[in-house]
């Protein structure tokens, strides 16, 4: 099998051990549900409360808070109080660029049928 010099670099930045990929599938995995997903996609625009987060997603409200503590444990988004309102944001910024690339190809897969 051949490895290009881009697959070369790819191992030398911090290899892709067994751990790594497993982590990543996790990861893949919670973003694989329609409510998480869009729930994250709200979350790129900025803070936001369960109420701003069930209006944006279009579940009921105990599944956006179901979803959103899996998403909390998960490291995925914090929290932080303001009152008696719980506020959420994207824990990482990588985060949101990985679910507008994932929605950006799957534009690309629907234009193309």
């Amino acid at each position: 099998m051949h490895l290009s010099p881009a697959h070369d670099a790819h191992e030398h930045s911090g290899g892709a051990g067994e751990e790594r990929f497993e982590a990543a599938a996790g990861l893949l995995a919670l973003l694989g549900d329609r409510t998480r997903l869009a729930l994250l996609y709200a979350l790129t625009a900025g803070e936001a409360d369960v109420t701003t987060l069930t209006e944006a997603c279009g579940a009921a409200r105990p599944a956006v808070s179901q979803h959103l503590a899996r998403l909390r444990l998960a490291g995925l988004v914090d929290t932080r109080k303001e009152g008696r309102r719980v506020i959420y944001s994207l824990r990482h910024g990588h985060l949101g660029r990985l679910v507008e690339e994932a929605l950006k190809t799957a534009d690309h897969r629907l234009t193309e049928r």
